[in-house]
């Protein structure tokens, strides 16, 4: 399977079958100038109902919309949806947020949302084993860097993807990947948008992954 980061939350998650799957897909402007996604895909997962994230009218073909809490499956792959916060005030800033793990060819992977608060012991153990974790980094709208480690700890991925950053398509005062990355031995950084994992030939112990936006 292949991952290839859009820019913002939004990932492009390609099966080897072809079924693509994009998470919350972004809008142009308020701060945000990533170029619209012209894939057509199959299913959308959508973290939560803020405009950064929500975007879904904009995706091409005629995708199914996963939101929410549960479980649910769609095209034989069964998406898990985690209920957390969007701040560390158990919502009453920002509102909810779900975090949603799924399989794709034998690789879990785990999008954060906009989570905003470090994990419960609970939301570790449902979580469960993940392989890929996509993660924000940010700051002020969510996790910062600081705590985002402190998540990837608990979880344990076999590889952690940052997201939701300052980048020079995104003038929102938050960390960059280069502030999340600096000093740590276990990172590196692709120059690429896209990278192929394949089940059973991952990581050892975790690495993190910087990706570039595609558009």
């Amino acid at each position: 399977m292949k991952v290839k980061w859009l820019g913002h939350a939004s990932f492009l998650i390609t099966s080897d079958s072809g079924t693509k799957i994009i998470t919350d897909p972004y809008p142009q402007g308020s701060g945000l100038s990533y170029e619209p996604v012209k894939d057509a895909v199959d299913i959308i997962t959508m973290s939560h109902d803020h405009f950064d994230h929500n975007n879904v009218s904009a995706i091409q073909g005629k995708p199914e919309i996963i939101t929410g809490d549960g479980t649910r499956d769609v095209k034989g792959i069964q998406f898990k949806g985690i209920a957390t916060h969007h701040d560390d005030s158990q919502g009453k800033e920002r509102g909810e947020n779900t975090i949603f793990c799924f399989s794709v060819d034998g690789v879990k992977v785990c999008h954060l949302g906009d989570l905003g608060h470090k994990l419960s012991k609970e939301q570790i153990d449902e979580i469960g084993d993940v392989d890929i974790l996509l993660i924000p980094i940010g700051g002020v709208f969510t996790i910062d860097a600081k705590m985002a480690g402190m998540v990837i700890d608990d979880l344990k991925p076999k590889v952690a993807i940052p997201m939701h950053c300052k980048t020079s398509k995104c003038n929102w005062p938050l960390n960059t990947i280069e502030d999340f990355i600096a000093g740590k031995a276990n990172a590196k950084n692709m120059s690429s948008s896209e990278i192929e994992f394949q089940a059973g030939k991952l990581p050892q112990t975790t690495e993190i992954v910087a990706l570039e936006p595609a558009l």
